[in-house]
């Protein structure tokens, strides 16, 4: 059996946890439930970013979202923002013209291994270094989704 690793951005969690647009938190939350947990990569970063969203957007309590973040790292792993992987997204602020932060997660995705980064607002089609960014709510990246999570 291949394992075909998936990195979730920020904007994923944010959705499955049941902010925003509905439709879209349940999108995510299917397609989460296709992926086994073998496959999904978490760069730490994202669970920090999802740390101020449910806390300054979600108006949820810290201890509550401890629990929500402690959740998600005890279903999936969670990799760590390493040198290499900051020396990655500098690279990728100069060739790509990306945020730190996004070119950060791209970095550590690609270090770990993943093949997909699903993110609804990074550079949707590009591959870099392996990891290809799809959009999981845009219909042009559907199938190149299905084939690697399935139905």
């Amino acid at each position: 059996m291949r394992i075909n690793r998936i990195a979730l951005d920020t904007n994923i969690l944010v959705y499955a946890e049941g902010v925003n647009d509905p439709h879209r938190c349940e999108k995510a939350r299917e397609i989460i439930a296709k992926i086994s947990e073998f496959e999904v990569v978490i760069p730490a970063q994202v669970l920090g970013e999802l740390y101020r969203v449910l806390t300054q957007k979600a108006g949820k309590k810290p201890k509550q979202v401890r629990e929500i973040l402690l959740s998600w790292a005890d279903a999936f792993t969670i990799a760590d923002s390493t040198w290499d992987c900051f020396s990655l997204a500098f690279e990728l602020v100069e060739t790509h013209s990306f945020g730190i932060w996004d070119a950060l997660i791209l970095g550590v995705a690609s270090e770990n291994g993943c093949r997909i980064l699903l993110s609804e607002d990074m550079h949707s089609g590009l591959t870099w270094r392996g990891t290809t960014i799809l959009n999981p709510f845009d219909s042009k990246s559907e199938a190149v989704l299905q084939s690697y999570i399935g139905e």
